[in-house]
């Protein structure tokens, strides 16, 4: 079983804003092996907000309103909060066992490392979603990197102080894309109520990317990373020495140095049909009340 904080941006149902949190959310709700302590609200995909909203609708609409939910800072250098907080007491209440999701800005991780210079040593392992070791590339333009880049300082602190740090970088997840006919067979013809859930709050991202992006589906860049910290035997591990700098963090950029320092690991997705069965599966045993 493992114990976790999931810290994230989450726009799920926001018109033209990513539904990937929410499907991370999800997944790990789908999970028999996770035990979700709470979810803090932090600042990426949106302001905060409007991440408040969509992150409590999406647990009121899923059944799921005793899950502990946390308010984050607002921007960066807002490091006091009550989701910095919660992550300092779940960490001394779970000392050497709590894993750590963060799928957006790194602002309320900082403020738990402000509040306890210790709190990376108590946390078992971190998984992050963000960074980029290229630029990201699509048919129509290139993206930006969305939540290493909007707090490079708090960033810097837990790409370098953090201990057993796994990232999902933009360019890794580049490698999977899920399309809207791989949904329709998978679930739209299915009447599990988390399956008509996704797919009635999903369906419009798929005509965004494409116009936006010339992409004909979508990644899902924060699932990837839920996926790793519960099943990493569906990803190859690739530790390697970075310099990390706040300068590079500006723009998200991880880059890679022999004399570096931090280590730090960039899983790869090992079998495309494996992982993605494994996310639609678990989809399905979300038990919406």
């Amino acid at each position: 079983m493992k114990h976790i904080v999931f810290d994230c941006d989450c726009t799920f149902g926001v018109n033209k804003c990513d539904v990937d949190d929410g499907l991370a959310l999800m997944y790990l709700l789908g999970c028999e092996e996770a035990e979700v302590l709470g979810v803090t609200a932090t600042y990426g995909n949106s302001t905060l907000p409007v991440v408040w909203e969509a992150l409590n609708r999406l647990l009121a609409d899923l059944g799921k309103k005793d899950i502990t939910v946390k308010k984050g800072g607002e921007a960066r250098e807002y490091y006091k909060s009550e989701a910095a907080d919660f992550l300092v007491d779940m960490a001394n209440k779970n000392p050497g066992e709590l894993s750590v999701l963060a799928t957006g800005s790194l602002t309320n991780l900082y403020g738990a490392y402000e509040k306890d210079s210790a709190f990376f040593d108590k946390v078992k392992e971190i998984v992050l979603m963000g960074g980029i070791t290229s630029p990201l590339i699509f048919e129509k333009k290139v993206m930006n990197e969305l939540n290493f880049s909007c707090d490079p300082k708090a960033a810097w602190t837990v790409l370098t102080k953090g201990k057993n740090v796994s990232v999902i970088t933009g360019n890794n997840c580049l490698k999977v894309l899920f399309t809207k006919e791989e949904y329709k067979k998978r679930l739209f013809t299915m009447e599990n109520p988390a399956a008509v859930y996704i797919r009635e709050k999903t369906d419009y991202w798929f005509g965004y990317n494409e116009e936006d992006y010339g992409i004909g589906g979508f990644y899902n860049w924060d699932v990837t990373a839920a996926v790793y910290l519960m099943h990493p035997e569906l990803f190859k591990d690739v530790k390697d020495v970075f310099e990390i700098t706040e300068t590079d963090l500006q723009t998200g950029f991880l880059r890679k140095e022999h004399s570096g320092n931090c280590v730090l690991n960039l899983p790869e997705i090992d079998e495309e049909e494996s992982f993605k069965n494994n996310i639609y599966d678990t989809w399905m045993e979300v038990r919406m009340l």
